[in-house]
């Protein structure tokens, strides 16, 4: 908790420093301007000011990945900024328990603790960017919406020389809920840095992540049908299956969890490298380019991760436990916890073939990993896996083929069996930039932790070791520059690992098939008038523990172009739909969406209006959303409020508005 109180007085110190910076940039020019101003004021100082002086170069690469990406600038989508995308719901609002509307097989080989409702919020390894940049950069976002929620993002980088970049992120978001104990709250940072030597022999990454989630756990409403009579339209009149109602108040600065889960994942990792290969230099201007071309690496990560999964009920009621969750009070539920500690340690040699192509290599490494665990009450428990990893990639010097394959195979301890496998192709098929992608995977993996019953959680763990195997094929033919992008996934998962209840997990023996279909398409109507059309099709065995909408759709109709040669504008409106279709119950007391097979959503459209904006380096969106719900309840077109999960209703008619605001210093 110490740390997350020293972020807000870090953050104003750093935008004190950002506005000082200015200032000093613009001072001795403007003070020069003003003592000339009398002799000769056509010598404006603004005529001698650099014409690079508000310029940058800056791109970044993900972690694990040499692609070069640039900063999205665009403003017609306001989920590019958003913590979860529209492809994914939560239990009420920002910060709850959230899942995909899309069905994806579990592609983690070796640990899982099995929690994974708040992974969406999460800062992760994967998508951890290194940045380049000429010259520091920092963004700062401010979103505020409905019933006082609010997020703040802070992003920072620059270049120490050439040699070194660290960067700096933060997001906090406080969300009181639209009904009674729904408050939620969101902590993440990220903290890196890559150091390159001069002779480009030695090459440092270190990342730390800290990701905090917390939410209310309120169980559903009591009775759900009260919504379309209610005397001040106010969801918060209603009551909740947990928490005191006495005692739950809804203000924008309330951080405290009385009722609900709180997750902490933190992440430290420190990757090294050393190169052996061939010197060379460019010479230009008496200025000496050191070039170094790799032909050997040797590597060496090192990660450790600490993992914790609390439920806490400081007031809890009896009665409620056993009449809505079939559940007999224990006292151990006043707070269950799980505590990992993992450390990986990793050793790798990479060979370069060819001289000037840093992006085909063979990668032969092995690890081990020490996995430890203690709970509320339940004994410890601890255990070890080694394995052994293989990485090909061979992206063509003139960008247009790109080959990866790679395997991971536990070798021994708890996990041993466990594999990875996948291979991807590419390849751009014409000079407008049209791709083609192919990949497959194969994934042998141990139930999570927590389905085993290795955790202080009431679940009641699986009596064998059913390792699941899935099977995925995925394609997809596109071309950004056009804006479309057509996709599909089949998947074939062999022992499917699933929550049949809120605390039994299960195993469906049968194979089971998936089949997902995607596509994308800007449709451009006129000048400045667009068409955004996105639909997703999937298709399930409809005898397996799964239950998806058949279709999901966004459209958005788009009033858009650059105005006032300053101005770029993007407004319209937005609908999402998907099909009704048995969503999934939710378990507060494990953390868990499980299957259930009675109740079926009767979902509306979700409406929205837009008006976003761009101003030179700032950014706007306004956003009024849910308008369907001013529609009254009717059998036509169904009940106002939308509903993710049942008793679990979305917020009503909901207003955002938020910039997000850059600076070069």
């Amino acid at each position: 908790m110490f740390r997350y109180k020293l972020i807000l007085p870090g953050i104003i110190l750093m935008l004190l420093f950002q506005l000082r910076g200015t200032a000093q940039n613009f001072g001795p020019g403007m003070g020069s301007a003003m003592q000339r101003g009398n002799n000769n004021k056509s010598l404006d100082s603004l005529q001698k000011r650099d014409k690079n002086a508000d310029s940058i170069t800056i791109y970044y690469k993900y972690y694990n990945n040499n692609d070069i990406r640039k900063l999205d600038s665009s403003i017609n989508d306001f989920f590019v900024h958003y913590p979860i995308p529209y492809t994914s719901y939560n239990l009420g609002n920002l910060g709850t328990a959230s899942k995909s509307y899309l069905f994806d097989a579990n592609k983690t080989a070796g640990w899982d603790p099995g929690f994974h409702a708040y992974d969406g919020y999460m800062y992760t390894l994967e998508e951890t960017p290194f940045y380049q940049t000429t010259r520091p950069f920092t963004e700062f976002a401010y979103l505020l919406g409905g019933k006082g929620e609010q997020l703040v993002e802070v992003k920072h980088t620059q270049n120490k020389q050439q040699q070194l970049n660290y960067a700096f992120d933060y997001r906090f978001s406080n969300a009181p809920g639209n009904v009674k104990n729904q408050n939620s709250n969101l902590n993440n940072m990220r903290i890196t840095a890559h150091f390159q030597s001069k002779r480009k022999r030695y090459e440092s990454y270190l990342i730390l992540l800290f990701n905090k989630a917390a939410s209310s756990e309120n169980g559903g409403l009591v009775n759900a049908a009260l919504l379309d009579s209610l005397s001040l339209n106010n969801p918060y009149e209603l009551e909740t299956r947990l928490g005191v109602s006495g005692a739950s108040f809804r203000s924008p600065f309330n951080t405290s969890i009385s009722t609900g889960t709180t997750v902490k994942q933190d992440t430290y990792t420190w990757r090294q490298s050393y190169d052996f290969g061939q010197k060379d230099s460019i010479v230009k201007d008496t200025i000496v380019t050191h070039l170094f071309y790799p032909r050997l690496r040797i590597q060496n990560e090192i990660k450790f991760q600490s993992n914790q999964y609390t439920f806490a009920d400081a007031n809890p009621t009896v009665d409620s436990y056993l009449q809505y969750f079939g559940l007999t009070y224990d006292t151990t539920f006043k707070k269950m916890s799980d505590k990992w500690n993992v450390f990986t340690d990793e050793f790798s040699f990479l060979s370069y073939p060819e001289k000037k192509n840093s992006n085909q290599y063979l990668q032969l490494g092995s690890g081990y990993t020490q996995m430890s665990a203690s709970f509320t009450t339940n004994a410890s428990w601890s255990n070890y896996d080694i394995y052994g990893f293989a990485v090909y990639k061979n992206k063509t010097r003139n960008q247009l083929w790109d080959l990866v394959a790679s395997g991971k195979l536990y070798l021994n301890g708890y996990h041993a069996g466990d594999f990875n496998a996948q291979a991807s192709f590419a390849r751009i098929l014409d000079k407008k930039g049209t791709y083609l992608k192919l990949a497959f995977q194969n994934i042998n993996r141990t139930p999570a932790t927590n389905n085993l019953g290795i955790t202080q959680f009431p679940i009641k763990g699986l009596s064998s070791l059913n390792k699941e195997n899935s099977t995925i094929f995925d394609g997809a033919l596109g071309n950004n520059k056009l804006g479309w992008k057509a996709a599909v996934s089949y998947q074939m998962i062999q022992n499917y690992h699933y929550f049949s209840t809120g605390l039994q997990p299960a195993v469906y023996g049968s194979a089971m098939n998936y089949l997902r279909g995607q596509i994308e398409h800007k449709i451009k109507i006129s000048k400045h008038w667009n068409w955004y059309d996105q639909i997703t099709m999937q298709v399930v065995d409809p005898n397996a523990p799964v239950h998806v909408p058949l279709i999901l759709t966004r459209q958005r109709l788009a009033f858009e172009g650059n105005f006032y040669k300053n101005l770029d504008l993007s407004t319209g409106l937005e609908l999402i739909y998907h099909t009704n279709y048995k969503a999934d119950a939710y378990m507060p007391f494990t953390g868990q969406f499980y299957f259930q097979d009675s109740y079926m959503t009767q979902n509306r459209p979700t409406a929205n209006a837009f008006l976003n904006f761009m101003i030179k380096r700032f950014k706007g969106y306004i956003r009024l959303e849910n308008l369907n719900t001013l529609l009254p309840t009717s059998p036509s077109l169904g009940k106002s409020y939308n509903f993710t999960a049942q008793n679990y209703p979305t917020a009503g008619m909901w207003f955002r508005v938020g910039i997000w605001w850059n600076f070069i210093n």
